[in-house]
């Protein structure tokens, strides 16, 4: 029997799913959620570990005698998003919103650890991770690892997944390296003297430095990437006085470095200090860096990316697998446990927001948008691949 057909009772998961919707949290403040993750596991017998992390949840499976292990990875957290739904299980939470489908993350890992904990039909340990904090750069999964994540729970690999706006629901999509770019976040303030704007020469701009860096930055990256590689630099920010009449003493632009190496992160950073210094003597201001590398890339690891796609195909058909696909912009922090375990990160088709109601209007679903919703159908699809992938590893020789 397929392993989707199997999860009988969708609509119980369903049903989870939108009660974690309707009830969203911010990173490292999971604790509704949390609770939820941990009373479920509890009532499955399977062994919980709270509190890792702060709002970290480790749920650990053991069957037979084998030794082999492991990790099964979903993020609990939602964004500071006001969501413009208007079903019935939009968020309940003024500014808080699951426009990222973390809600159907832990939905899917939750059911495949129900359907393992029933079946036990595997030789080996399964560790449940559910991550606090993957949003806003907050790193959760750096600081689950920091608290002794894989020295607590020892996993042989790693296995993530996320919902995304592919073709075909239920669709997968994967590669062999690097998947999702690094984050890297910047902000450059100019410090100068200030005065009223209608007396310029009395005092030193920082605003007129701020808009010559934002314009000369857009230049950078093919001046420090080779033209075959990746990369990008976007100008986000920018902040000057508080009022229209005056030059202020200060100001500042930000925005975001995305990369597919260290290297080019460290080639971007430099050049963004030196123009930043540069500017700011020829407007007579100093300028002050700041450099936030909030993730790595996320790169798979060859061997399990090429046995989690061939899990895919077991679960859904050689079709509706891309083992090819092109790595994105986006970052995800699960890039931190594959620097240190084994891996993979996939994608899973959400479809294209044909199961949304019709106040969301037309359009691709498309994640961090405040009318997205996750959609319930590839619940049982990505939970059969998590059980899957748990058979498949354990029984491995």
């Amino acid at each position: 029997m397929n392993i989707v057909d199997s999860f009988a009772d969708v609509a119980r998961f369903v049903a989870l799913r939108r009660d974690i919707h309707r009830h969203p949290e911010l990173g490292f403040e999971e604790h509704r959620t949390s609770k939820l993750v941990a009373d479920l596991l509890r009532e499955w017998g399977i062994e919980v570990h709270t509190g890792i992390a702060g709002t970290g949840v480790v749920g650990v499976l053991r069957c037979g005698t084998g030794q082999r292990s492991i990790g099964l990875r979903a993020d609990l957290d939602a964004l500071p998003l006001q969501e413009e739904n208007r079903f019935p299980h939009r968020s309940q939470h003024d500014g808080r919103m699951h426009a990222c489908g973390h809600d159907g993350h832990t939905t899917m890992l939750l059911a495949a650890a129900w359907h393992l904990a029933q079946a036990r039909d595997f030789d080996g340990t399964v560790n449940f991770i559910f991550q606090p904090a993957e949003e806003m750069g907050k790193a959760g999964a750096l600081k689950m690892i920091e608290d002794g994540l894989f020295r607590r729970f020892p996993c042989e690999a790693v296995f993530a997944l996320h919902n995304f706006a592919i073709e075909g629901v239920g669709h997968f999509a994967v590669n062999h390296g690097a998947l999702m770019a690094s984050s890297n976040t910047w902000k450059v303030t100019m410090h100068g003297r200030g005065t009223h704007a209608s007396m310029p020469h009395t005092g030193i701009d920082p605003v007129a430095a701020v808009i010559d860096l934002g314009q000369q930055l857009q230049t950078l990256v093919p001046k420090a990437i080779d033209s075959r590689e990746s990369a990008l630099l976007a100008v986000t920010q920018i902040q000057g006085s508080g009022a229209p009449n005056v030059i202020p003493d200060e100001a500042w632009v930000g925005g975001t470095v995305r990369t597919f190496s260290e290297d080019a992160t460290d080639r971007i950073e430099n050049g963004l200090r030196r123009l930043a210094d540069g500017i700011a003597a020829a407007h007579g201001c100093r300028a002050e860096v700041w450099f936030r590398r909030a993730s790595p890339p996320v790169v798979n690891h060859e061997r399990e990316a090429r046995f989690a796609a061939e899990v895919m195909r077991e679960v859904v058909g050689a079709g509706q697998v891309d083992e090819n696909f092109p790595a994105v912009m986006g970052a995800e922090d699960f890039a931190h446990m594959l620097r240190v375990k084994p891996g993979c990160y996939a994608f899973i088709g959400n479809g294209d927001g044909g199961h949304r109601l019709p106040d969301h209007g037309p359009g691709p679903c498309i994640i961090h948008n405040t009318s997205f919703d996750f959609n319930d159908e590839i619940i049982p699809i990505g939970a059969s691949y998590f059980v899957r992938l748990a058979q498949r590893w354990l029984a491995q020789s």
